[in-house]
């Protein structure tokens, strides 16, 4: 669960009430602020013989971040977990305290081949999260919940600087972009509770109020790009 077991309830009653007041007036709720955007004008150049390629994103709560991407085409695996801390502070009882420096964060793994880092990152900003909420996203709050690009090289860095850049130069959104770019930080997998939750609980009432439009928005947005049935960690997973 994304924030404290005795928190949720208070925090999904107010996400609803906040969804259903700003539709009374006529705005779109946090879930609901996908729009399109153009693609990155610096991207990773095309190789055929790479066939695997890791990009490490962070954009509120990772239950709908990982959601999201499991329903990208090219991409073969996307598994929910925590970056910008230690391995020692990885525990989510510990990344809950926002103290650890860690994000909850999700390692998206593609084909290169299928889909570029730069459409990787496009529909992190314009479907995945608000990347102009500074540590928050939603009803979570807390550097946890930061939008952060955690960059597997150098020239992942400089593609994701080079396009917040473009983006708030073209002025996408009402704000500015406080997504920041933190290499040299590991990735630590979640707890298995946590993995595939918006596949495994579509009712879940945080899910359908915060989650399930971003799903619907990469749909529409990016119908080439979605993919009906989501790829799952589950499924991944070794059998004994």
């Amino acid at each position: 669960m994304p924030t404290p077991s005795f928190l949720r309830p208070a925090l999904i009653f107010a996400a609803l009430l906040l969804g259903a007041g700003l539709a009374l007036r006529g705005l779109p709720s946090a879930a609901e602020s996908a729009r399109p955007i153009s693609p990155p004008a610096l991207d990773e150049p095309s190789n055929p013989q790479a066939t695997s390629k890791v990009a490490v994103l962070a954009g509120g709560c990772f239950w709908g971040v990982q959601g999201v991407f499991q329903h990208v085409e090219g991409v073969t695996s996307a598994a929910s977990g925590y970056a910008g801390g230690a391995a020692d502070t990885a525990p989510y009882e510990m990344v809950s305290t926002g103290t650890t420096g860690h994000a909850e964060s999700v390692r998206v793994t593609f084909d290169p081949r299928r889909i570029s880092y730069g459409h990787i990152l496009q529909i992190y900003f314009s479907v995945a999260h608000d990347p102009t909420e500074l540590n928050r996203q939603g009803p979570d709050a807390g550097t946890q919940y930061r939008s952060a690009i955690f960059p597997a090289n150098p020239q992942q860095a400089q593609i994701a600087e080079a396009y917040i850049a473009q983006l708030d130069q073209a002025h996408v959104f009402n704000a500015e972009i406080v997504t920041k770019i933190e290499p040299g930080r590991n990735f630590y997998p979640a707890e298995d509770y946590h993995q595939d939750f918006l596949a495994r609980n579509p009712t879940d009432p945080y899910i359908v109020a915060n989650d399930l439009p971003k799903i619907e928005a990469l749909k529409r947005l990016f119908p080439d790009l979605y993919r009906a049935t989501p790829v799952l960690v589950a499924a991944a997973a070794p059998r004994n």
